[in-house]
């Protein structure tokens, strides 16, 4: 099972935050495969993974973009009920919390594309790798 890089703005919820880093990253012709923007009041979290990773941590840097790294786990499940609850029933039998989470479905909508940071990411690798991901 692969692990991304996934970029961390924090900041204060408010409009055009998500168009400008969306600007920013386009007009480097970088492509964001994923992203999660929770709803929040206040502070909050925009997650993205991007195809160009070395081409998004220039233009964010050149755009004054404030930002951090974390690694995320990638996984490919069966996109069908309860099989998101199997592979936190086996996190959270090796006590490994689950901080962040976030899925799509993939192309052909047989397969959920999950990304998931945790607490920790070598414990989870041996303990999901047979929720395999070769590419996304």
């Amino acid at each position: 099972m692969p692990t991304t890089t996934q970029l961390v703005i924090s900041g204060l919820s408010k409009p055009g935050v998500m168009a400008q880093v969306a600007q920013v990253l386009g007009e480097a012709k970088v492509n964001i495969k994923a992203f999660s923007a929770p709803e929040v009041t206040g502070t909050g979290k925009l997650r993205l993974l991007v195809a160009d990773l070395e081409g998004a941590r220039a233009a964010l840097k050149a755009a004054k973009i404030k930002f951090t790294e974390e690694t995320a786990l990638l996984l490919s499940l069966e996109n069908k009920p309860g099989a998101l609850k199997e592979v936190a029933d086996l996190l959270t039998k090796s006590r490994i919390n689950i901080k962040c989470g976030y899925c799509t479905p993939s192309r052909e909508g047989k397969r959920a594309i999950v990304v998931l940071t945790v607490s920790n990411t070598a414990k989870a690798l041996t303990i999901l790798q047979d929720q395999s991901l070769d590419e996304f």
